[in-house]
């Protein structure tokens, strides 16, 4: 009964967002199973301790929905398309190699599977793009409050057997696999919250202060320091864009005020939480700078530039999955683990995708389009990842990939916006 209602709600919501014209009705349906599906890959995208995960079972089903019912290749995703055919194809020239060593095909095979995911988004959201935008937000934030809740009551041991299977060396781990990654994951749907806190009417910033509230102690719980400093990052630098790009001076000095407020608020909740001996010991554990697996020769920073030094020696890498033959660990840094995996081919192709990316970023941040707001926030939270890339592996997360191909599909229908075409409420013709 309750998935149902829940099923008729998705659905009718899913008809009518965006505001479809006149001109859409007789597809209505087709949209509204196209919007339900984008939700529900935002909402699957938070499980992934089980393979095949929940996320990549709904993609392909969103795929072949899409593709029946119509999506556009666009000339501007083609610079997007030969850099992840050249990052990828650079991983299988290195992989012959080792091709027979353990988890080695499966590990290429994610990563082409990642690279259509990223041109499969980008093609999604270029198209009906405020609805589609909405629903993905939507599903985003009701995953993460799944693994957040998840990862609280196995922290706090409020379900039966759920401490071994929720937490990992006593930091929550919710729906994921390690806190590292929950912790990430967590960080856009805290901001997409935020963004309500601070803008939205009193009934709606009071829902989202909640939903904050409930991922920022997931976070912390989390004890991941990368996404500490994640969170707090960029958070401060949406709320500088926001600012900035504010249409009236009512807007700004409230975002101002309530974030000061916010920030208060979230200071004397810590310190609360702080007074708990359990998190206290892990928070002063996790906080220090002084870590073991940092620091020495072989630690994380020495590996860095001793992997560096071997990359320029080494124009096919050593193969995917391979840089622990050699160091105590993993590379634990996404553009020195593309040059080890896939050589000069992919080491070059990475960072000049991301970073492609990431200079556009800015340049569509200040213009004037429906989903400002929401890309805010998908813009705010990729930059943070791809500074973490430099201290950990990013270059399987699903959300990462996510975030890549949905900013893809913003640049895209900012440009058909700017060109008078409204990619708003426009969606490709169903097919016949």
């Amino acid at each position: 009964m309750v998935l149902s209602s829940l099923r008729e709600y998705v659905m009718a919501y899913a008809a009518t967002a965006g505001g479809s014209p006149p001109a859409m009705t007789a597809a209505s349906g087709v949209l509204a199973l196209q919007r339900a599906l984008v939700w529900l890959a935002g909402a699957s995208i938070a499980i992934v301790f089980i393979e095949p995960s929940p996320y990549e079972l709904v993609t392909l089903l969103a795929s072949m929905v899409f593709f029946a019912t119509g999506l556009r290749m666009r000339l501007v995703f083609l610079p997007l398309l030969l850099l992840l055919f050249l990052l990828n194809l650079g991983y299988s020239i290195s992989a012959v190699a080792v091709i027979d060593r353990p988890n080695v095909a499966n590990w290429i095979a994610t990563s082409w599977y990642l690279a259509v995911t990223v041109v499969f988004w980008a093609m999604v959201i270029s198209e009906d793009t405020t609805a589609r935008l909405d629903m993905l937000r939507r599903g985003l934030i009701v995953g993460a409050l799944i693994a957040a809740v998840a990862g609280i009551a196995g922290y706090f041991d409020l379900v039966p057997g759920g401490r071994d299977l929720l937490t990992l060396y006593g930091r929550a781990r919710g729906t994921f696999k390690d806190p590292n990654v929950l912790g990430a994951f967590l960080v856009l749907p805290a901001l997409l919250a935020l963004q309500s806190i601070v803008s939205d009417k009193f009934a709606k910033s009071l829902r989202s202060t909640i939903t904050f509230g409930v991922l920022s102690l997931a976070i912390l719980l989390a004890f991941s320091r990368a996404a500490w400093g994640l969170l707090i990052l960029t958070s401060g630098f949406m709320l500088m864009l926001m600012v900035l790009t504010s249409r009236s001076q009512t807007q700004r000095v409230r975002i101002i005020l309530v974030t000061a407020v916010a920030v208060v608020l979230a200071v004397a909740l810590v310190v609360v939480l702080l007074s708990f001996e359990s998190i206290s010991e892990m928070f002063s554990q996790r906080a220090s700078l002084d870590q073991s697996y940092d620091e020495g020769r072989f630690g994380r920073f020495g590996r860095h530039l001793l992997g560096a030094e071997m990359a320029l020696d080494l124009p096919f890498g050593i193969g995917p999955l391979q840089f622990t033959r050699f160091f105590p660990e993993d590379t634990h840094n996404s553009y020195l683990n593309a040059f080890m995996s896939g050589g000069w081919l992919s080491g070059v192709c990475y960072p000049a995708l991301i970073f492609a990316t990431v200079l556009t970023g800015f340049r569509y941040a200040f213009v004037r389009v429906p989903w400002q707001r929401a890309y805010l926030a998908i813009f705010s939270a990729f930059l943070g990842t791809v500074g973490e890339s430099f201290i950990i592996d990013t270059d399987h997360w699903r959300h990462f990939w996510l975030m890549l191909g949905t900013m893809w599909g913003l640049f895209a229908a900012a440009e058909r916006w700017k060109a008078g075409v409204d990619p708003a409420t426009s969606a490709p013709p169903r097919a016949t």
